[in-house]
């Protein structure tokens, strides 16, 4: 069973993507970027995805760290970061199940 706080942080952390994403749309509305700055708003998904998993990375054990590799291989392919999330967790499931 999930703890109140548990669920409570949980909760907190979305609502608090979500207004990110949001104060970009509502910031950005009638700007549209080219050349390198669309470049440069292209590389941050994957850049801000590797920056929340860095931690894990070098915390835990291989099957992590192998993970990471991986996910960091399709963001570099510029697979979808929805996508990327799913390799990720996939990854790590699948190396955890075979590494322990």
């Amino acid at each position: 069973m999930i703890h109140l706080s548990t669920f409570l942080a949980i909760m907190g952390m979305g609502l608090a993507t979500y207004a990110t994403r949001l104060s970009g749309f509502v910031l950005l509305a009638g700007f549209n970027p080219k050349g390198r700055m669309k470049a440069a708003l292209d590389a941050l998904p994957p850049a801000i995805l590797m920056a929340v998993i860095a931690p894990t990375v070098f915390l835990k054990g291989p099957a992590e760290t192998i993970a990471a590799l991986i996910t960091a291989v399709a963001a570099y392919f510029r697979v979808p970061l929805a996508l990327c999330i799913v390799i990720g967790v996939a990854s790590v499931v699948a190396l955890r199940a075979v590494l322990n």
